[in-house]
Parts: C-alpha cells; structure tokens; sequence
C-alpha cells in the first residue's frame, strides 16, 4: 500500500516565490540605477577632461595640464611684481614699492631690504635723487617639483642726473603656496630663500 506525499502549504510556496521575485526586482533596479550613474559620471569626465600625451608617452588630463599653465602664469607674474617693486625705485616712491614687495617674499627678503637699509642704499637713493627703473624682468621657473625654483634675470637704470648706467641683476629663489590676500598677495605664493646671485655692469643694452 503506497503511501500519499503530503502536499507542501500553497501559502508558503507563495510566500517564496513572492521574496524571490521582488529580491530579482530590486536587484535588478539597483545594478540599473548604478549602472546608469556611472555612466553619467564617465561621460562629465569624459566632456570635462581631454587627455594629453606627455613627452614620456604617458597620458595626462588636460585639466592638469591647464592647471600647470595657470601656475607658471601666476608665478611669472608674481615674479614680475615683486622685482619691480623691490628693483623700479625713486625717491618718491621706494617707500610704497618696497612695502609692496614685502608682502611677496618670507624673512629672506625682508633680510635683504634691512642689510640694503644698512648699507646706506635708500639714503643715497634720498640724497642724491636717483632713479632706478626696471626695463626687462625675464623669469624661470620649475613648477614641477615644490617648492619650485626659479632665477630671474633683471635689467634695470640708474639715472644720476646727466650719467644713466645701465645693470643686470641675477637672482634665484623658491616660490611655494600661500593663502591670497587681495591686495597685498592676490596670486598666493610667496618667495622664499630669495638670493642676488650677481650684478655686473651692461652696455648699449635696448629695451623692448
């Protein structure tokens, strides 16, 4: 005599059934809704970074790269202002420039402008009514590497009334980062270890 299989709960089965399919539902929304997103997000890196190939071979975003350019224009420019506010000088106006220029560099400049204080070069530039101004500021820098180093060289005159001399001045230094302060310091850098290498004495030299 056969024994009958009892027959399983039909509230049951369905029970299972109903969790297994709205687990497939959500499950399948989720790798929609994620799925989606990623793409989103490749296609605004994709719109917003344009690649690059360096000299090495290696590929760059662009982004980095127009990030790099920025920073050798602000440095350049950094540079230009502090030289010709520290350098272009007269009696009437080294006092603002030199104040200026103090805000752009750290405690090596400020060394710098005491030992010329001591020396007696503001006094002359006072006594005798000299003109000194900067005609040519050309910089490098390297801003691959922090903090980036730089060397300027500076053309300027000084005028003694009938005799005008003319100069060139070597100087090297470092440019690292630092919070902008509008006006004092708006490209936020600042000049560190701040040396003049050399100065010697030019002729016919014409600015451009």
């Amino acid at each position: 005599m056969k024994t009958k299989t009892p027959y399983e709960n039909i509230y049951t089965i369905l029970k299972l059934n109903r969790f297994i399919v709205l687990s497939v539902v959500i499950g399948a929304t989720l790798t929609c809704v994620v799925s989606v997103f990623l793409v989103v997000k490749l296609h605004k890196e994709t719109v917003n970074n344009a690649f690059a190939i360096s000299t090495e071979g290696s590929v760059i975003p662009l982004k980095l790269v127009n990030q790099q350019e920025n920073l050798e224009v602000e440095a350049l420019a950094h540079l230009e202002l502090f030289h010709k506010c520290f350098y272009h000088i007269d009696a009437s106006n080294y006092e603002k420039h030199l104040e200026k220029a103090l805000w752009l560099g750290n405690s090596s400049v400020d060394a710098l402008y005491r030992q010329k204080k001591a020396d007696g070069v503001y006094n002359r530039l006072l006594q005798y009514s000299l003109v000194q101004r900067v005609i040519s500021i050309i910089s490098k820098v390297n801003i691959q590497k922090k903090p980036y180093a730089f060397e300027t060289t500076t053309i300027f005159e000084v005028n003694r009334g009938s005799i005008t001399d003319t100069y060139e001045l070597m100087t090297t230094g470092n440019l690292i980062h630092v919070d902008r302060h509008f006006p004092n310091n708006t490209h936020g850098l600042l000049i560190t270890n701040f040396f003049e290498n050399s100065l010697r004495k030019t002729d016919n030299y014409e600015s451009q």
